[in-house]
């Protein structure tokens, strides 16, 4: 199984190329177009701000060629952010696959902003890539979120509710990183590659 994890710049892909390599899969780390076009699924990592992801992603010219993709893709924190309209941070415009704006997270007691560290998510929507991840525990590093939505397969709460897993066609997204989510990220990322065909 061939699997594009997309060059958007700034992510520090080490560990999602790892965790694809345990289950089995042939990740390739690629701003190439041809390359992630051919690609069986294609992933899209970040961190950082969404901004500068876009910039990047418009540098390798890759920006129509992601939002025209038709196999399965997976966006992780930064990349399952960048599948939206629009963010608060720096006003960004972004891929536009989900019509909805990220807002900043908002702090108060006991509440920090970013939100780092694990938090259950609670689903709302059956998908081949959320079975048997109700009530899990995952690994979240953000600032901002999404809101929930039709688009919305499982949800979080930090403060408010927020988008965890999102799915809009063949893209979906997780706000936390699987592949620092151990056994239950684990599980989705063979989902992804294995059970997800569209």
């Amino acid at each position: 199984m061939s699997v594009a994890v997309v060059d958007s710049g700034g992510a520090n892909i080490s560990s999602v190329l790892h965790a694809l390599r345990r289950l089995g899969a042939d990740p390739v780390f690629t701003a190439d177009a041809a390359a992630i076009r051919a690609a069986d699924r294609v992933i899209l990592p970040g961190v950082g701000a969404a901004g500068r992801a876009m910039e990047a992603l418009a540098l390798h010219g890759l920006v129509d060629v992601i939002r025209q993709l038709r196999q399965p893709v997976l966006g992780i924190c930064l990349g399952m952010q960048l599948l939206f309209e629009s963010s608060e941070e720096d006003d960004a415009r972004l891929l536009g696959l989900i019509p909805a704006r990220l807002r900043r997270l908002e702090e108060g007691p006991g509440l920090r902003v970013p939100h780092m560290g694990w938090n259950e998510v609670h689903g709302l929507r059956s998908d081949p890539l959320t079975a048997s991840l109700e009530g899990r525990w995952f690994y979240f590093v953000h600032s901002y979120a999404a809101p929930v939505g039709d688009w919305t397969l499982s949800t979080c709460i930090h403060g408010q509710p927020f988008s965890a897993i999102v799915r809009r066609d063949n893209f979906r997204g997780t706000q936390f990183h699987p592949e620092r989510s151990a056994g239950p990220g684990a599980e989705l990322l063979r989902s992804f590659v294995e059970v997800v065909d569209r």
